[in-house]
């Protein structure tokens, strides 16, 4: 088959509408459009979401919420989910991921949390960490790296 062969399904494009063509057509004089009135007005109609008049839904319900588009998104992990790695492990967002530590790496990273007690030495590589889970890497021996 080559580019030019081609073709659309059968039954799957129509012709368009010939309209004001005469009344033998049966879409002559008003070509579909009814009698007078707005729709048959060319630029006729109404806009999205009008209700003729009436107060429209998208006004009649109460506005709630506020979406902070500055906010921080973090993927967290506490510091006792990091015992299951050997001594000495350099911990980054990708071996976290691929170990199954979270299930994907948020926008701003990773954030260790201080929750647990870590008794292995580990260098962990994080967008930031908390007070308590800083100084609870430290005092098992590893090393917290802000990234």
């Amino acid at each position: 088959m080559k580019l030019h062969e081609l073709r659309p399904a059968e039954g799957a494009v129509s012709s368009k509408k010939r309209l004001g063509r005469g009344t033998a057509t049966g879409q002559g004089k008003t070509s579909g459009r009814g009698q007078k009135g707005q729709k048959s007005r060319s630029g006729g109609g109404v806009r999205v979401g009008f209700e003729g008049g009436q107060m429209p839904l998208a006004r009649r319900l109460p506005k709630r919420g506020f979406k902070n588009p500055c906010k921080k998104v973090y993927s967290l992990v506490n510091v006792e989910t990091l015992n299951r790695f050997e001594n000495g492990t350099e911990i980054t967002a990708e071996l976290l991921k691929s170990t199954g530590v979270i299930s994907k790496i948020e926008k701003d990273g990773v954030k260790i949390l201080g929750e647990g007690n870590l008794e292995r030495a580990l260098t962990i590589k994080a967008a930031k960490f908390t007070a308590s889970a800083q100084e609870k890497i430290e005092k098992a021996g590893g090393k917290a790296e802000l990234v």
